[in-house]
């Protein structure tokens, strides 16, 4: 059985310079964030799965870069029991008893799995859901992430219906700001169009956003 290093979240959240140095390795995509991606993902290609990174290595993968502890992947509801089957004993232990989460026992990174069907954040009903990673990714860079227009409908959806989530309101507002989305929002499901519209024009109204489109 391989031991598992220390949760690579505990080690971020302890701060100092460890904290600092890692989070430059982040962004020179050489951290233990980024190792876990790439491994993870080659193994779901190998088992033939279809697959779409999600959460802020989506972000990244989109042109936002922020830091991050973990990894987030939507999977097909047929395929999430196959996988934890596939990788169980294989350096993927669950990230604590009775998770549906697997860590990295190379990295101590954690692996959170999300499945299509399935509602974001609190799991509670809601107009928009995850879509199935098939019809709703991108390749970038020889991995598939989660397509820019589902990841802001989901990041609207997680922010509008969960108090504790305003970070992912703010995360679609930095999307809109670094890469000067314009202001059509025909492309999300009309349940967050009005909340896009909204963070749009706050950020068009902003005195350095210079012309938006």
């Amino acid at each position: 059985m391989s031991l598992v290093v220390e949760p690579f979240e505990n080690r971020m959240r302890r701060g100092g310079e460890m904290a600092i140095r890692e989070a430059a390795r982040f962004f020179m995509r050489e951290d233990p964030v980024h190792r876990s991606l790439q491994k993870i993902t080659a193994k779901l290609e190998q088992m033939e799965i279809p697959y779409a990174v999600a959460g802020a290595m989506a972000l990244v993968a989109h042109g936002y870069d922020r830091t991050t502890v973990d990894v987030d992947v939507l999977l097909p509801a047929d395929a999430s029991s196959r996988v934890h089957a596939a990788l169980d004993g294989l350096g993927y232990p669950p990230a604590f008893v009775g998770s549906t989460a697997l860590r990295d026992s190379e990295t101590g990174v954690r692996i959170d799995f999300l499945v299509a069907g399935q509602f974001p954040r609190d799991g509670r009903p809601k107009p928009v859901a995850f879509s199935d990673p098939s019809t709703a990714s991108v390749e970038i860079g020889g991995i598939r992430f989660l397509s820019l227009e589902r990841l802001i409908e989901l990041k609207l959806a997680s922010g509008m219906t969960n108090a504790g989530r305003i970070k992912d309101l703010a995360d679609v507002q930095e999307l809109i700001r670094v890469l000067r989305l314009n202001a059509s929002a025909d492309r999300l499901d009309a349940f967050v169009r009005p909340k896009y519209s909204e963070l749009w024009s706050a950020v068009a109204s902003t005195k350095d956003s210079g012309p938006f489109s």
